[in-house]
């Protein structure tokens, strides 16, 4: 197949994958003079962010809710930019209730600073030391990470614009950078104290993959800091799916294309410098190569090994193999009747329970629920859909995966029918997701999810570069850095946009 026309512009941009990442590179590219071109395996764009209709319910995929909405946050400025009005969308407030085994009351985490450390205070007696700490290392970190560092630094170009944005309070941050959360409730006496830490394992998990133990104690001070004003979390009007459409109609305004169904096979590579992809139309089965100038790959850093096949770095390629086994997810859809939903239900909550099951790793459900007229239910009826990490071995190695999605999809509705009303006359529809259906629809390998678990060796500084060891070969996505959620991925997707225009500007 001849190459595809990309217009004027001599500069050509492929990017891979279609998820928020890939879109808001495509889209910063084009509406900067580029010509872009996004490929994508799926049938629809949004990867992990995008949705799915069933009998009237609209289903968020897997991410649910969403951060950098406020004035100064990531997805104003992208949109700003771009010229594109944001999403109508409804603040968090609780951002999450959180219920630990055998409690009836959650543990809310307001909006609302003051009211969140009243919360805290009451909930965990004696731990305002380590919050404040926290809040300490997030204002540093935040007013740093607004300037627009590139982590990790891999030229000289990268290198001044960290140097650029480090200030004198940054340095404040310095001597927390090798220690993890669980260092610093040590620190603080707070070893011991098993409820904060099993409300801090279950919040991390969310955002960071890792339990306390674990987390650089650099990344949970964000992840457990940006649900309150001026930052927070918001529930958009409508469905996820919205962030995905503005960004494909700002992306085609400008020039750009978008090809849905049509699977990038390989990443091509001559003498260490990306030229280009191998394409092909999942419709037609046609093959052919594409020639690009920059290939910008929205894909797992396991997915970007296997695309680069034998032209991989060995020492990039070792990296990846000794990573720690990432998570799946086993997500269960429900559409049910409004009385199903308990009298001011928050928009998210996370269940934790003392029982052994089969539905995850740490026994727990993140549970984000539907809201009378916010689009994603008809008129007395609402959503549920209930996620929880899994191993995604047994999904793969099972001998009888009906039976074991079968047994996941129960266990799960008997869990939350202990908070929701869950009966034959209010259960409408229900539909499950496992690491397979997730490896199938947005083409991530085996299924994972979340990027790259936030441990010490692979944060920030230590993590994986946007400007990967080969020439005109970049990464965005939760593989980088800041890691998951659509605001992450947003950053690591402006980050490479300006350095391709930092690379071309003199050309």
């Amino acid at each position: 197949m001849p190459s595809l026309s990309l217009d004027k512009n001599p500069r050509r941009i492929i990017v891979i994958g279609a998820g928020i990442g890939g879109l808001t590179a495509g889209a910063l590219l084009a509406h900067r003079g580029y010509n872009v071109l996004i490929l994508d395996q799926a049938i629809v764009p949004g990867g992990c962010a995008s949705t799915f209709k069933r009998q009237g319910f609209t289903f968020d995929v897997g991410a649910t809710q969403v951060a950098g909405l406020e004035p100064g946050g990531i997805h104003h400025r992208i949109f700003s930019e771009l010229g594109i009005e944001l999403p109508a969308a409804t603040p968090c407030d609780p951002a999450c209730a959180v219920y630990l085994p055998g409690e009836s009351t959650p543990i809310n985490v307001w909006r609302d600073p003051e009211q969140w450390q009243e919360e805290r205070q009451r909930q965990f007696p004696g731990s305002e030391p380590f919050w404040q700490l926290l809040a300490t290392l997030f204002a540093a970190s935040w007013e740093f990470q607004g300037r627009d560092p590139v982590l990790p630094p891999r030229n000289i170009w990268d290198l001044g614009q960290l140097l650029k944005a480090v200030r004198p309070n940054t340095f404040i941050t310095a001597p927390f950078t090798f220690l993890t959360v669980g260092d610093a409730l040590r620190l603080y006496g707070l070893g011991n104290d098993q409820r904060l830490r099993t409300f801090l394992d279950l919040q991390l998990k969310l955002y960071s993959q890792v339990n306390a133990e674990e987390t650089a104690l650099l990344y949970a001070a964000t992840a457990l800091s940006v649900s309150q004003l001026p930052q927070g979390l918001f529930h958009l009007q409508g469905s996820m799916q919205v962030l995905s459409d503005r960004l494909v109609a700002s992306l085609e305004r400008d020039g750009g294309k978008l090809l849905m169904r049509h699977t990038v096979e390989q990443i091509q590579v001559e003498k260490g410098k990306a030229t280009g992809v191998v394409i092909k139309n999942q419709k037609t089965g046609e093959v052919w190569t594409e020639p690009a100038d920059h290939v910008v790959a929205n894909v797992t850093v396991q997915n970007l090994v296997q695309l680069l096949a034998d032209k991989a770095p060995s020492g990039y390629k070792s990296r990846v193999a000794k990573l720690p086994p990432a998570s799946g997810a086993f997500v269960v859809y429900l559409g049910v009747d409004a009385s199903a939903i308990p009298f001011d239900c928050p928009p998210h909550l996370q269940f934790l329970y003392d029982s052994k099951g089969p539905i995850g790793e740490n026994n727990s459900l993140f549970v984000s629920v539907s809201h009378p007229g916010d689009g994603r239910a008809p008129a007395g009826k609402a959503t549920i859909i209930a996620s929880s990490f899994v191993d995604p071995k047994p999904w793969w190695q099972t001998q009888d995966y009906a039976k074991l999605k079968q047994q996941f999809t129960q266990d799960a509705i008997a869990r939350l029918s202990q908070y929701f009303y869950l009966k034959p006359e209010t259960l409408i529809y229900v539909e499950a997701a496992t690491p397979r259906t997730f490896a199938y629809y947005t083409g991530r390998d085996r299924g994972i999810v979340g990027g790259i678990g936030q441990r010490i060796p692979t944060f920030g500084p230590f993590g994986f570069a946007n400007r990967t060891p080969i020439q005109d070969l970049w990464l965005v996505g939760d593989s980088t850095h800041p890691g998951e959620g659509t605001a992450g991925v947003s950053y690591s997707a402006l980050t490479v946009v300006r350095q391709i225009a930092a690379e071309t500007k003199n050309l």
